[in-house]
């Protein structure tokens, strides 16, 4: 098990002590499960990473040879487009 250090300001530490107290827990135990809730929620980018996958292979599917990293140069840009 490893231990962490925080830094708190005096009114931060007590507020959380009496949020403990009021749950018959203890601080450490808190700060526990609040970082390993963080740890297993998804980011948005996380929880979109398989849609965006389909996404992407059903658009190579349906357009063979397309390729998103052929950039054009605002002249050809503007040339394709005349």
């Amino acid at each position: 098990m490893k231990n962490i250090t925080l830094a708190l300001d005096e009114e931060t530490y007590r507020k959380a002590r009496i949020a403990a107290a009021r749950r018959d827990a203890s601080l450490s135990s808190l700060v526990k499960q609040y970082l390993l809730t963080l740890a297993a929620t998804e980011t948005p980018d996380e929880k979109a990473a398989p849609e965006l996958d389909t996404l992407l292979a059903e658009i190579a599917s349906r357009h063979p040879g397309f390729s998103c990293s052929e950039n054009l140069s605002r002249e050809d840009l503007y040339e394709s487009g005349r």
